[in-house]
């Protein structure tokens, strides 16, 4: 994703917000799905779900997935269920893969691509991992999907998908302590997102 201001300083942050179930079509719930996100620390949520303005460890809350979790493992300490930004910043390698993906049609404009998260499913032994170039993902655990009815009648409702949304922090417009999401005349925002299928016993 590219964007370029025209004549202002812009606010730019730009995500995708696509749902993912494993298991496939008309499954049920992501909560035996297992998620590991390359983040120790978040960024917690006022009582109108937006960003305090604080980054917090994850070490020893609900939060934790630095260590390959079942989501449904405690969705139940974390009220109304994870929709909660990581800083990609605090704990992310470079990947391994970059060299690989970059020569798979990308351009070249892999600079800073990290392994940001990764999810596998027992069930059906699939596997995603997710790079960017962004500094924070959206972890979300569809807590408001609610008997949508999607292809061939299947019908989707709380925690039948997951989303991992690569992005700048939300609020940062308001919070100095967060990466800056302006961007500047003569500046170009570039956003790169990656996710790579396999299966994995």
């Amino acid at each position: 994703m590219e964007a370029k201001p025209g004549n202002k300083a812009t606010p730019v942050s730009l995500a995708q917000h696509s749902y993912f179930n494993l298991s496939g079509q008309g499954s049920g719930d992501v909560l035996q799905h297992h998620v590991r996100l390359w983040s120790t620390s978040y960024t917690p949520l006022d009582n109108t779900q937006i960003p305090t303005g604080d980054i917090v460890p994850v070490h020893g809350t609900p939060f934790d997935f630095t260590e390959e979790t079942s989501v449904g493992s405690r969705i139940n300490e974390v009220p109304g269920g994870y929709d909660h930004n990581y800083d990609l910043r605090s704990n992310m390698q470079e990947s391994s893969s970059s060299e690989e993906l970059s020569s798979n049609g990308n351009d070249g404009h892999t600079d800073g691509l990290r392994l940001a998260a990764k999810v596998w499913d027992p069930l059906s032994k699939r596997a995603m991992e997710v790079f960017t170039t962004a500094p924070g993902v959206q972890f979300y655990t569809g807590n408001f999907l609610d008997g949508i009815v999607g292809k061939g009648g299947a019908v989707y409702n709380i925690h039948a998908g997951l989303c991992l949304e690569t992005q700048g922090f939300p609020n940062a417009v308001n919070e100095p302590k967060f990466p800056s999401v302006i961007v500047r005349p003569g500046e170009t925002y570039r956003h790169v997102m990656i996710h790579k299928f396999y299966t994995q016993p």
